[in-house]
This record gives structure tokens, sequence and C-alpha cells, in this order.
């Protein structure tokens, strides 16, 4: 099938004006962060902690936070205004997605550029669904951030015209498989960011005196650690799908179901991670610092398979970028 070249450029102004769009968010959000109302509360509870901790008169238990100082009702219109545009934003990724897929007349999902717009695509729609259950419109900053370098490496350096995928590829299990693995890589960028946040939490909360200015403004650690869990809860299963789906794949395609190609190897390694965190959360009872460390490897090995393996090592799944 010959490609739509009009909508394949809808699909890249699309997938543009989303990443500017996220970056001015981002922008808003960092400053709801800085001087809305949650961060100053949160500051205040944890400097009260620290004066309990040592004894340095001031607060009791008993007293309340102090008011959050006036003006930053400002912060947190620019906050509201920094969700709006996020929405709008997710909505053009939405767009840029299904251009491209109309553009191709396949699944959007045949190459490194279409792999990494669809997996950032899923980070972000995670996200709006965690702000609705957690109050953490504020840290949204922090996934942005991450979400909108991808988007620009992905744009730059990883953008591929659009073009139909090598034959190899062109089976259904190209929607199956690499549709689970974008979306289990998707959701896990939110649980690596929460385990990164718990991180800093918890470390100031054990020594105020030593980290940045930003960590007190952060949720408690339990909320973050929560964000983490149920996350990871809801990507693991999907991972694996996607990870049984490939060996099933591997083995109509090469005959064999693995083969320790580099990509199914590091995949592999990952679910064997977060499988150990999900089990030390469920039977040690895991629900601190080595929980979310093992979060946070779990999460940079999905990072280094699709970059790393994908871009250097050579294997069978190289020649597409996915898998």
């Amino acid at each position: 099938m010959p490609v739509n070249e009009t909508l394949s450029q809808y699909s890249d102004w699309s997938y543009t004006t989303a990443a500017a769009i996220y970056a001015l968010a981002l922008l808003f959000t960092l400053i709801e962060q800085g001087f809305g109302a949650k961060g100053r509360q949160a500051a205040e509870r944890s400097k009260q902690r620290a004066r309990e901790l040592v004894g340095a008169g001031g607060l009791s238990v008993t007293e309340e936070v102090p008011a959050v100082p006036p003006g930053t009702g400002r912060a947190e219109r620019i906050g509201k205004m920094g969700a709006s545009l996020l929405i709008l934003a997710l909505l053009l990724h939405l767009s840029a997605i299904v251009l491209r897929g109309f553009a191709t007349g396949r699944a959007p999902w045949g190459n490194m550029y279409e792999y990494g717009m669809a997996a950032t695509f899923v980070t972000v729609t995670t996200w709006v669904i965690v702000m609705r259950k957690f109050p953490v419109r504020h840290l949204t900053g922090f996934l942005l951030l991450p979400v909108v370098i991808l988007m620009f490496i992905n744009g730059t350096m990883l953008y591929t015209i659009a073009a139909p995928v090598q034959p190899a590829l062109q089976s259904y299990w190209l929607v199956i498989h690499v549709s689970a693995a974008i979306i289990g890589s998707g959701v896990f960028l939110v649980p690596g960011v929460a385990s990164v946040l718990y991180l800093f939490r918890a470390a100031h909360d054990r020594n105020p005196a030593k980290f940045p200015k930003f960590a007190p403004k952060l949720p408690t650690a339990d909320v973050l650690d929560r964000i983490a869990y149920r996350t990871t809860i809801i990507a693991f299963p999907i991972f694996t799908f996607g990870v049984l789906c490939g060996a099933v794949w591997a083995e109509a395609a090469w005959g064999r179901f693995w083969g320790w190609d580099p990509k199914e190897t590091v995949a592999f390694i990952a679910w064997v991670v977060y499988a150990a965190y999900l089990h030390s959360r469920a039977t040690a009872g895991w629900r601190g610092t080595r929980a979310a460390v093992i979060n946070v490897l779990g999460f940079s090995c999905t990072v280094f398979n699709l970059f790393f393996v994908n871009l250097v090592t050579a294997g069978l799944h190289s020649y597409a970028g996915v898998g």
C-alpha cells in the first residue's frame, strides 16, 4: 500500500506541536511545584517533622501546619493551565499516532520513531489517570521532563519517514506483541519516576539538611510508594503478555521460542526484576527504599533495552528497532 504523504506530514506536525505544548506544560507545572500551595504545605510539614526529630523546640506534634502564605493562588491557576495544556498535547499526540497509521495503512509502531511516539503517549495517559486518583498534579513536571526529552530524541535522532514495514514484520503479531510491549514500557515510566522521587523524599526525611529544596515539597513517601506499586501492578501483566507473545512470534518466524538474542535477554532480565519487586512487596513487606531501588533498576533495564540494545548491539531485533 502506498504511503499517504499528506497524512504523514500532518502526523509529523501533530507530533512536533504536541512536544512543544508538553514543554510549555512542563514549565507551568514546575511553577506550581515551586510556588504552589501543595508544595509549600508539604515543605512546612517536612520542616515540622524535622524540628520534632531534632528536638529544636518550636512546633509540637499536635500543632497545625502554618497556613499557606497569600499569593499562592496564582501558582495554582498556572498549574491548572498546565494540566489543560497536558490534555491538549495528549490529544495532538494521539492524532499523530492515528494519522501515522492511516498514512502507512498498518499499525503505527513499525520502527523506533513510531514505538517511541506510542510509548510516550501511554506514559502521559497513565499519568493523567494517576492525577485523578492522587493529589499529585504539582508533580507533573517531573514526569514531563523525561517525556519531553524522549520525544525530542525520538523526533530528531530517531525520526523515520513513513514507509511500509519490512516483510518480516508484516504479521498480525506486530499488532499484538509490540502493542503490549509499548503499553508495558510506557506505563513503567510512571513508577520509575515515582520511585526516584520516593528515594529523594525518603533520604530527605532521614537527613533534611543534605537534600535539595524540592524534596520537602514532594508528597509523603507513602503516597509515592503507592503510586509506584499500583502502576507497576498494571504494567507487569501486560509486559508479561508481550514477552510471551514475542516468544510465540519468534517460534513462528525463526523456528524457536527463545534464542538468547540481546533484546530477548534484557527483556527477560527486566521481567525478573519487576517480578522480584512485586514478590518482595507481597511476601516480605518491602515498602521502603529497597523496593524503590528495585523498581528503578527494572525501569533502567527497560530503557537500556529500548535504546542501547536497539541502536548499538546486533541481533535479530535490530533491523526494526522494536519487538
